[in-house]
């Protein structure tokens, strides 16, 4: 069993390290946070249609490129690392993976192809009020008449779900509970009877929505397999979303600590570099364990995903709170390194804060994941 990157894999990551770091550099990144949208579609344009990031896990028969779930977390890490604002991770690790995981072959047909080739934005629209990431977190309802699906609810905490084309929403049947009568849909953004309002967020760099569904009809085959039994799709789903942002928490992570490595050779105290004090060194090497430990969790989890190993549903929870709790303690000690200058609007220490934040809120935090992993393994 060989866990090292290919040749081709990591040219892979160089090119994604060379492009971000001149198309996603901190002046980029704060210019596109305080617009609407989040994103430069002349960029997004060139991730899809010269670069092929948004086809890396989606199959040839469907404009894909083929690859597999490895290529995607080297990428991942390094738009972590860049903190990229562009609709990546809700178009490709979210709708894109539950379209792969659970939808039809016309869905598949009709909607990866866009996806692939990033002219299709589109996310998933599954947290409520609630905030809950359980199957009883889901209370938005679809109601069969005739021929088409109606439903309502409201949706928040949507990533980009203010300019997605493509909404993958999760709602079940009235008047059940628990796993039972979750259903997924594929709807058009601009459905009649949805309306989006974009969310004032902490992180600025990853743009959440509220989308409100009331009274909108979608047709039958926008259902994505049986009525009522999407529940294990989702979890799939889900763990595969986490595997994803996993991997873009190492990358913000290893960001954290290589800022403080580099301030802590060049800031002078007492006539000396910073970096020569004993209580420098201890952060500096605690943040160094749990990058390389958090690296290998999620190389790990990347191969069980892309081998779609009987291991992922152990490894994805596992993953996802290790990186949790790495990139926090990073992106906080980064602020402590730095003193004074990393608590101002004008550092980056603070952006990479924030999206430690973010991230580790989304999909359940660790302490939500390490009682998953409880469960699964049967403690």
């Amino acid at each position: 069993m060989n866990f090292a990157f290919t040749e081709e894999q990591e040219e892979l990551r160089k090119g994604a390290r060379s492009f971000l770091e001149n198309y996603s550099a901190s002046e980029q990144v704060r210019a596109l946070m305080e617009t609407d949208t989040g994103y430069d579609p002349d960029i997004w344009g060139r991730i899809g249609a010269e670069l092929g990031w948004p086809s890396l896990i989606v199959p040839e028969e469907y404009g894909g490129s083929g690859f597999t779930y490895v290529e995607l977390i080297a990428v991942m890490e390094e738009m972590g690392r860049a903190l990229l604002c562009a609709p990546f991770f809700s178009s490709v690790c979210l709708a894109g993976n539950a379209l792969l995981v659970a939808g039809t072959e016309d869905q598949k047909q009709e909607h990866l192809p866009g996806i692939a080739s990033g002219e299709t934005i589109a996310t998933l629209a599954y947290t409520e009020q609630n905030g809950r990431w359980d199957a009883d977190g889901v209370t938005a309802t679809a109601k069969k008449d005739g021929s088409d699906y109606v439903l309502n609810g409201t949706k928040t905490y949507v990533i980009d779900g203010h300019t997605a084309d493509l909404l993958v929403v999760a709602a079940r049947a009235e008047g059940t509970a628990a796993a039972d009568g979750v259903s997924l849909f594929v709807v058009d953004a601009g459905s009649a009877g949805i309306e989006r309002r974009k969310l004032n967020t902490m992180d600025m760099t990853r743009k959440q929505a509220e989308v409100k569904l009331s009274d909108v009809r979608v047709p039958a085959a926008n259902l994505m397999g049986n009525e009522g039994e999407a529940w294990d799709s989702m979890v799939k789903v889900l763990d595969l979303a986490a595997v994803a942002l996993a991997a873009e928490q190492v990358g913000g992570a290893q960001k954290c600590l290589d800022m403080s490595v580099e301030y802590a050779k060049v800031r002078v105290q007492f006539g000396r570099p910073i970096g020569s004090f004993q209580a420098i060194k201890h952060k500096c090497a605690d943040m160094l364990l749990e990058v390389e430990s958090a690296r290998s969790a999620s190389y790990y989890a990347g191969w069980a995903a892309a081998e779609d190993n009987e291991e992922l549903p152990v490894v994805a929870p596992l993953a996802k709170a290790y990186c949790s709790d790495t990139y926090f303690h990073c992106a906080a000690e980064n602020i402590q390194i730095h003193g004074g200058i990393g608590f101002t609007w004008e550092h980056d220490c603070h952006l990479y804060f924030k999206r430690a934040k973010s991230t580790e809120i989304y999909l359940g935090d660790a302490t939500y994941h390490r009682e998953l992993l409880a469960q699964r393994i049967g403690l």
